[in-house]
């Protein structure tokens, strides 16, 4: 009854999960999010997290090196576009099994310890990978350029069925263009199966095992099970899902450059996984949603907007409400951002999901309290 039970919640959560990525330019309209290039940033860095969340939500492994991973997508991508084909399918599955391979090796090494050593070396690795990619393995990222399209790419795939152009072409999945709401939704697509594959996954034996190593690695180890080939299969997803998030960022801007495999890439997945909520399935997208959110939208809000925004106000109180509010948007969304962060981490451990369940339990509560107290027997005077 209970694994019925189960199913039937995850199977409900899976069609309104799947039913507010495709409704995304409906529900996000009011708030002006809803162009399709912040969307598909939306998608792509919602995939990054989920597959980030597999491996530091379930097995409580802290990686500070994920962006190596996210970089070495977006170049492999770029190169399945330079010598096969501007078709996205090859680009996105060649990038997933070198990300993968990548990440095997990281890892193996990597997972030879764990806590903050473990981080310490996946950081390590990752500013490795961004120093060789933009200095040593030039002729193969093109160094701090980026790595490119070009007319005179060979594109062998293509030249067997498409005439070229007198341009770039541009990147299609069987002809139709990654551009615009065709792109977002080719992203979201991902998305969906990227969760389902993550709920799967968390649901299954081997999620508890991997929940059994972060609860009490130790303890196991004492038994005789050897953990080591868990937590490294949960890497190689982890990276995996990384890979794809720099495939589909490729994919609607075919570029690749170094600056995707700086630690800064690497903090703020672990920040879009703490602010919706560690271990938890919907967190992670919800955290990628509102730091690019942040990004996108707070950070457009310049001084001639604002005050335009206050302009109803007599004009001393303009001046003031305007410089005070500058502080938060704009440049300095950052310290939004930062203070969203602090209050979550000290009163909502758990994140947005946590908060989100206090809500539901406390509505609970008063509304049971009132259904038990409309029941009570009246005693007569």
């Amino acid at each position: 009854m209970t694994n019925k039970i189960t199913l039937r919640s995850d199977n409900m959560m899976m069609g309104l999960f799947a039913l507010a990525i495709l409704t995304m330019p409906i529900w996000l309209m009011p708030i002006g999010a809803s162009y399709p290039d912040l969307m598909q940033k939306f998608a792509i860095f919602g995939i990054f997290a989920i597959g980030f969340n597999i491996l530091f939500g379930l097995t409580g492994y802290l990686s500070f090196g994920h962006a190596a991973f996210l970089g070495v997508g977006s170049y492999t991508a770029v190169w399945s576009f330079k010598l096969l084909s501007m078709n996205v399918v090859p680009a996105v599955i060649f990038a997933v099994i070198v990300a993968g391979a990548f990440s095997f090796l990281i890892g193996f090494i990597s997972l030879r310890r764990s806590g903050i050593y473990f981080s310490i070396l996946t950081l390590a690795f990752a500013q490795m990978s961004y120093n060789l990619a933009y200095s040593v393995l030039t002729p193969i990222t093109n160094g701090e350029t980026g790595l490119q399209l070009a007319k005179s790419d060979p594109r062998v795939i293509d030249g067997l069925f498409v005439e070229a152009g007198a341009g770039i072409p541009s990147t299609n999945f069987f002809g139709i263009a990654m551009s615009g709401y065709s792109g977002f939704y080719f992203c979201a697509v991902l998305l969906i199966i990227g969760f389902y594959i993550s709920l799967r996954i968390t649901r299954s034996p081997f999620g508890m095992m991997l929940k059994a190593i972060k609860s009490n690695q130790n303890r196991m180890s004492y038994t005789g099970l050897n953990t080591r080939p868990y937590a490294l299969t949960a890497f190689v997803i982890s990276g995996m899902y990384a890979g794809l998030a720099g495939a589909l960022l490729a994919v609607t801007d075919p570029l690749a450059g170094a600056e995707r495999m700086q630690w800064t890439a690497s903090g703020e997945v672990v920040l879009m996984t703490i602010l919706g909520g560690v271990g938890t399935l919907l967190g992670p997208m919800l955290g990628a949603v509102i730091i690019k959110y942040f990004e996108n939208i707070f950070s457009a809000f310049n001084e001639t907007l604002l005050n335009n925004i206050f302009s109803f106000l007599p004009e001393g109180l303009q001046e003031v409400v305007v410089s005070v509010v500058g502080l938060f948007v704009g440049e300095g969304w950052h310290l939004t951002l930062g203070i969203l962060f602090m209050i979550i981490v000290i009163y909502l451990p758990g994140g947005l999901v946590e908060g989100a369940q206090r809500v539901r339990d406390y509505v609970g509560r008063k509304r049971h309290k009132k259904t038990s107290e409309a029941h009570q027997p009246q005693i007569a005077e």
